[in-house]
C-alpha cells in the first residue's frame, strides 16, 4: 500500500482525543499537544502505527487465517460489519457473547444450531412441526443470526483480534489475553494501551475517524489475501506443469523402448 500520510488522517479528524480531565497517562507517548481543554494526537504516529498494524494483519490474512473485528457502539458497527465483510473477516457488532474465545466449543455449538434449523428448512422436516414450535425455532434462528451470523464460517479461533474502543470491549480484549490471541486497537486517549499488542492511537468515537482507519486496515488484509490467491494460482499453474512434464516424459520414455 502507499505510504500514509498524516494529512488524511487530520481531515478524518484520528487526531481528535479526548479532554485532558479524561485521559490515561499512558497514552502520554502517542499525544501531540493540548487544545481547548482536548487532548491531540500525534498523527505521525498514527500513521506508523497503522503501516506496522497493517503489513501484520496482511501477513495473517496471507497465511489463511481470520482476524475477528470487534465493535459494538452504535457510531462502529455499520462501519466494522461494512470493511469486515469486504474483507471476508468474521465481526461482532452486537453484545459480546461471554466465552466466544474462551469458550469457542459452546460458541460452536449455537453455529451448528443455525445450520440444522436451515437444513430443517430445507428438507422439510420444518414444516412438520406445529405452528407454535415453528415459531419458537424461528425466533431462536433470529435471535443466533444476529448474534453470531457473522461468525458462522469461523471454524476454528481467530488469529488476532481487530478492536475498536479497548475500554468497552474489554471483555473481549480480557478472552483474548488470556489465549494469547494477539489484539489490534484502536485506542484513545481515555484507554490504556498496555497488553495491547497492536496500539493505533486515533479517536474511537467519531464515525469518520474509524471509518478511515478501518478502510485502511482492511486495505492491508485484502492485499494479503490477494498475495495468498496469487502464490495459490501460482502453485496449481506449477502443478499443472509439473503433471505435462511426467506425461510427455513417459510418452519419449515408451517411444524409445519401442
Amino acid at each position: 500500500m502507499a505510504k500514509i500520510e498524516a494529512k488524511e488522517l487530520l481531515e478524518a479528524g484520528v487526531h481528535f482525543g479526548h479532554m485532558t480531565r479524561k485521559w490515561d497517562p499512558n497514552m502520554a507517548p502517542y499525544i501531540y499537544m493540548e487544545r481547548n481543554g482536548i487532548h491531540i494526537i500525534n498523527l505521525y504516529k498514527t500513521a506508523a502505527k497503522i503501516e506496522e498494524a497493517g503489513e501484520a494483519l496482511k501477513k495473517i490474512a496471507a497465511s489463511g487465517r481470520k482476524v475477528l473485528f470487534v465493535a459494538t457502539k452504535k457510531q462502529a458497527k455499520d462501519i466494522v460489519a461494512e470493511k469486515a465483510g469486504a474483507a471476508n473477516m468474521p465481526y461482532i457488532t452486537e453484545r459480546w457473547p461471554g466465552g466466544m474465545l474462551t469458550n469457542f466449543l459452546t460458541i460452536r455449538k449455537a453455529v451448528k444450531k443455525m445450520a440444522t434449523i436451515d437444513r430443517m428448512k430445507k428438507d422439510g422436516t420444518f414444516y412438520t412441526l406445529s405452528k407454535k414450535e415453528r415459531l419458537q425455532v424461528d425466533r431462536l434462528r433470529a435471535k443466533l443470526e444476529k448474534n453470531l451470523g457473522s461468525i458462522a464460517d469461523m471454524t476454528r479461533l481467530p488469529a488476532a483480534l481487530f478492536v475498536v474502543d479497548i475500554k468497552n470491549e474489554h471483555i473481549a480484549v480480557k478472552e483474548a489475553q488470556k489465549l494469547n490471541i494477539p489484539v489490534f486497537a484502536m485506542v484513545d486517549t481515555n484507554s490504556d494501551p498496555r497488553g495491547i499488542d497492536y496500539v493505533i492511537p486515533s479517536n474511537d468515537d467519531a464515525s469518520k475517524s474509524i471509518d478511515k482507519v478501518l478502510s485502511l486496515i482492511a486495505g492491508y488484509i485484502i492485499e494479503g489475501l490477494a498475495d495468498r490467491k496469487a502464490e495459490k494460482d501460482g502453485s496449481d499453474v506449477s502443478d499443472e506443469i509439473d503433471a505435462e512434464e511426467e506425461v510427455t516424459t513417459a510418452t519419449v520414455v515408451d517411444s524409445t523402448e519401442e
